[in-house]
């Protein structure tokens, strides 16, 4: 089969600047698209640093919580987690009116806004601190939103693994433009499904339409071809299933001699040409039947609508899972575990007709129990805290627990949430680990948006939303902790705080004749003064896409300080005097990668043999130098 390329799709991908191809097709677009697209692959001058004073077990936690834009960070994390995230849950700004704070003037670069002065804008919208705040819902504010979503999405279909499958919550509001945003970003093919989550018991009294008691998550994998299925209920208990099946082509299938018997006669014969029918089945003897003593006794040939191939029925009698019933017919008795797909709608209230969120989750059967409720986690925040409305309409623990434990054969595998709010994704997950013995890893990104200053958070004293979800991990991870007592000792309740921020290198502005020998001192390194050691080696990990949440041992050599990476893997030095010594002694633990500054050697001659060194002692090392 021949493909056309589509020359204009392919130089907008690779181009710095928009495209004028010929007139749009159809397919799905708005204003801007285009700008959209390029901001998706635009590259940024950004790092994540560390900061140990806010992270909890820093050392040994594999799980991360990421401070900054989320556009940014995503960029940021595609060299070291693509193809890596096994699920993704988000809860997006549904683009109300009144909760869409993110800036997306693609003219307008973050210097440029930050200088914007005055309570409004010249489009009349208003201003809070650094972001735009939606004061109507109109098209202008559907292509800001796409504007918004759509780069998100690009960057983060890369880091799925090839099974990986994302939820999104939405409402009414935009649940159509994402639907075809998804479309485009995923593909058509890998729409899982649209569930139906009922949120609440009641709606609005001021609603002058109709009353509105659900939202929606969409589902999308992948690869459909590498999914493997979002599962409901899973039934262990033995159960017997009838081998006919009346939709299925008649077929003839041979049953082998020694089967047991439950026909009300012990010893029992019926000759060839016999039909055994009711109103929905029947079966044909194409050779005599004969019980003896509850067996039978002899090989048998029937005519039918066959549920099971012939090597199948010839097992299953093997394994003295068939037998004749009652009225002559055959079934099957079934031990293993039989899955049933996930419904697609949520309810609040479980087939146990109770909604309380402090119920035990079965793992089994996920519609035991409800999915939870807006109330459900006002209350979930309510007992944490100790705060009533900390946080506008945050989602229950027990929704996304679900939806994470519907997706089976993950227990070790990365949980990513970038629209993370008060961080119920990392709160789930914890929950999960510690009621299925998992080892889950989450990854939260949240922009530190500002806390309204008349409202109860603020008045808590928490400042953003940041602080609201750094502290829920710290108190629910150690309340589950304490709940789940011996059998959760190994539970991963920490977390490494990052926080997104400019390079840690120099911005050079100075022309030639602008340069004085003071100057030239001031930039004989270029890296900033107020950078540490450990930023830069997080900027190292990420540049050589080595996973921010491995382990990290300090040492020192000669007086300077050493870090090893992931058991050997990496081996970094940032001092300022490094010594022969000092490169002698990393090369002979011939590690894959050693980084150091470029200005950090502690004479000429220390460079001059730093090549030398590393090609005796561990010629496949990788050396680099900041």
């Amino acid at each position: 089969m021949v493909r056309a390329i589509d020359k204009d799709v392919l130089m907008q991908e690779i181009a710095v600047k928009v495209v004028d191809g010929r007139e749009e097709r159809y397919q799905f677009t708005w204003p801007d698209k285009k700008k959209s697209v390029l901001l998706a692959n635009a590259p940024i001058s950004k790092t994540l640093r560390p900061c140990r004073e806010e992270s909890v077990d820093f050392d040994n936690t594999e799980n991360l919580y990421i401070e900054g834009d989320n556009l940014e960070v995503l960029k940021l994390l595609q060299e070291t987690y693509l193809g890596k995230i096994k699920m993704i849950y988000i809860d997006p700004p549904y683009n109300t009116g009144n909760d869409f704070v993110y800036n997306d003037e693609f003219g307008i670069r973050s210097e440029e806004w930050d200088g914007i002065s005055g309570d409004f804008d010249e489009t009349g919208n208003q201003i809070v601190g650094k972001f735009e705040k939606n004061t109507e819902n109109n098209g202008r504010f559907h292509t800001d939103w796409l504007n918004m979503i759509y780069p998100r999405l690009r960057l983060a279909k890369d880091l799925l693994t090839e099974d990986g499958v994302i939820f999104i919550s939405i409402d009414d509001n935009e649940q159509e433009n994402l639907k075809k945003c998804c479309d485009e970003v995923f593909g058509a093919q890998n729409f899982v499904s649209q569930l139906t989550w009922e949120k609440k018991k009641k709606g609005s009294f001021l609603s002058n339409a109709i009353t509105n008691i659900k939202e929606y998550v969409f589902v999308y994998c992948k690869s459909m071809l590498k999914f493997e299925g979002l599962i409901g209920e899973i039934n262990s208990d033995a159960e017997t299933y009838p081998c006919i099946n009346a939709s299925n082509k008649r077929e003839l299938r041979t049953i082998p001699a020694g089967i047991e018997s439950k026909y009300k006669e012990k010893n029992y014969f019926m000759p060839k040409g016999s039909e055994i029918s009711d109103t929905t089945m029947s079966i044909v003897l194409h050779s005599d039947l004969v019980i003896k003593n509850g067996i039978l006794s002899q090989e048998l040939i029937v005519e039918g609508n066959w549920r099971y191939s012939q090597p199948e029925m010839k097992e299953y009698a093997e394994k003295k899972e068939l037998y004749l019933t009652r009225d002559l017919y055959l079934r099957r008795i079934v031990t293993e575990a039989r899955y049933k797909t996930l419904k697609d709608l949520l309810p609040r209230i479980g087939e146990d007709q109770s909604s309380t969120h402090k119920q035990k989750i079965d793992l089994n059967n996920l519609f035991a129990t409800g999915w939870g409720s807006n109330e459900d986690a006002d209350e979930e925040l309510r007992l944490i805290f100790g705060v009533q409305k900390l946080m506008d309409y945050p989602k229950p623990v027990r929704l996304i627990q679900k939806l994470l434990a519907s997706y089976r054969n993950t227990h070790d595998c990365y949980v990513l949430n970038f629209f993370s709010g008060s961080a119920t994704t990392a709160h789930a997950v914890m929950e999960l680990n510690a009621a299925d013995d998992g080892k889950r890893k989450f990854i939260m990104v949240q922009l530190p948006e500002e806390t309204d200053i008349k409202g109860s958070a603020y008045k808590a004293g928490y400042k953003n939303i940041c602080e609201i979800g750094k502290e829920r991990i710290r108190r629910a991870g150690q309340k589950i902790k304490d709940e789940a007592g011996l059998t959760a000792q190994g539970l991963d309740i920490g977390f490494r705080v990052l926080k997104c921020d400019t390079s840690n290198m120099r911005d050079v502005y100075y022309r030639p004749d602008e340069v004085t020998q003071m100057s030239i001192g001031d930039y004989a390194s270029n890296i900033k003064d107020d950078r540490s050691p450990e930023d830069l080696l997080f900027q190292v990990m990420l540049d050589l896409g080595i996973l921010l949440s491995s382990k990290i041992e300090e040492t020192t050599i000669a007086g300077c300080k050493v870090f090893n990476v992931a058991d050997g893997f990496l081996y970094a030095c940032f001092d300022s005097d490094v010594s022969d010594e000092v490169v002698t002694a990393i090369a002979k633990e011939q590690p894959y990668y050693a980084v150091f500054r470029d200005s950090g050697m502690a004479s000429d001659s220390v460079l001059t043999n730093f090549d030398q060194i590393f090609a005796a002692i561990s010629p496949s090392t990788v050396r680099k130098v900041l």
